[in-house]
């Protein structure tokens, strides 16, 4: 197993045998807490990723962990565990991987005068509120560290563990734009059960966007991904537009599922078992490539755009559907952070990252 770039010499007391000398690897724990994950714990030589060159709305990244117990079949960050040496299967749901500095790695980072206090996004790649957070509570160290160092931060997450850190993000909001993502793909409880073991309830979810909105930040809902024939109806898709218009969503946005090599064989995989009369319509609409067919998104896209529109989150409701308008904005007051070259940031809470980033770039992890 290879850890490139983390490169920690002595053995580490507690390692467990035989592991001391891996690269970067100072201890696996397993605990009863978490039956059957192994947490890898590392030290990070670095905690911002650069990702230029990308449209995504951001340059810079954190991912304090690899790896996640979510276990969505569909995770599209599945192929960044092979890097590792470990499989895109149940490795990336049961081999965790924790820069347990990631945080002091974070600070000396911000304080660099080259430091331009660009906009981070947190769960671009793996989700920085899964399970594990609620062991290491590495998220309030980095929140306190953009935000005092000046830079405007945004997550995206599916875990309710956010609402620990609410009022602290509230706080973070005061000295720079903070934008929170809420991932919530599908209303069927059954279904997430089977697609999304490891992800939180879909009422928990719910609840989530009520307990940031009643904090006075926006909450964006990404409802991605849509899987074609499983959560893909006009009836499934109102009646999900319309739990999040109650909830109070800033804003929808909705993403069909993406199929990359590697994602695609697990995916697949478990469709084969759960839903077998589908396999054939799933391997024709993405017989030519990571994206289903045009025909299918150019149908999907029409049938979409009136539910989001009835609901207040389409583009002619932009009171609800643009998180960056000034009726919806529960604009961060910038204050100049102590700084040599302070950075003047927009009032509106930072963009919220989508879903597929490019995996293939190894920067990204």
């Amino acid at each position: 197993m290879r850890w490139a770039g983390q490169q920690v010499d002595a053995e580490t007391p507690g390692t467990l045998p035989g592991l001391g000398s891996i690269a970067g690897l100072v201890r696996s724990v397993t605990t009863p807490e978490f039956r059957g994950i192994t947490f890898h714990e590392v030290l990070a030589r670095s905690a911002l990723n650069s990702v230029p060159g990308t449209s995504l709305p951001f340059n810079w990244t954190i991912n304090p962990y690899r790896g996640c117990t979510h276990a969505c079949r569909y995770c599209f960050a599945r192929p960044s565990h092979r890097y590792l040496e470990l499989d895109q299967g149940e490795d990336f749901d049961q081999q965790i991987i924790v820069k347990t500095n990631v945080v002091d790695v974070l600070r000396r980072e911000l304080a660099r005068p080259s430091w331009a206090g660009e906009q981070v996004a947190l769960g671009t790649n793996t989700d920085p509120y899964q399970r594990a957070e609620g062991r290491y509570r590495l998220m309030p160290g980095i929140i306190e560290a953009l935000a005092g160092s000046g830079t405007p931060l945004s997550v995206l997450t599916k875990g309710t563990l956010l609402r620990r850190d609410l009022a602290l993000l509230e706080s973070a909001a005061s000295e720079v734009p903070v934008g929170i993502g809420i991932s919530l793909a599908l209303a069927d409880e059954e279904l997430r059960k089977l697609v999304e073991p490891g992800v939180p309830s879909v009422r928990g979810r719910l609840d989530l966007i009520r307990a940031v909105r009643e904090a006075g930040l926006t909450c964006g809902v990404m409802v991605a991904p849509v899987l074609p024939w499983l959560t893909d109806s006009a009836e499934q898709l109102d009646a999900l537009f319309g739990e999040l218009a109650e909830a109070g969503a800033s804003g929808v946005t909705t993403l069909v599922l993406h199929l990359r090599p590697g994602v695609k064989e697990w995916f697949m995989a478990w469709l084969a078992q759960e839903r077998p009369d589908l396999v054939s319509r799933y391997e024709s609409l993405y017989a030519h490539g990571v994206n289903a067919a045009p025909s299918y998104q150019n149908a999907f896209e029409a049938k979409v755009r009136p539910l989001l529109d009835k609901h207040g989150f389409g583009r002619s409701s932009r009171h609800r559907s643009d998180p960056m308008s000034p009726e919806d904005s529960t604009a961060a007051r910038v204050r100049s952070p102590r700084r040599r070259n302070p950075v003047r940031h927009s009032r509106h809470p930072a963009p919220i990252p989508h879903t597929t980033p490019d995996v293939d770039q190894q920067t990204l992890f």
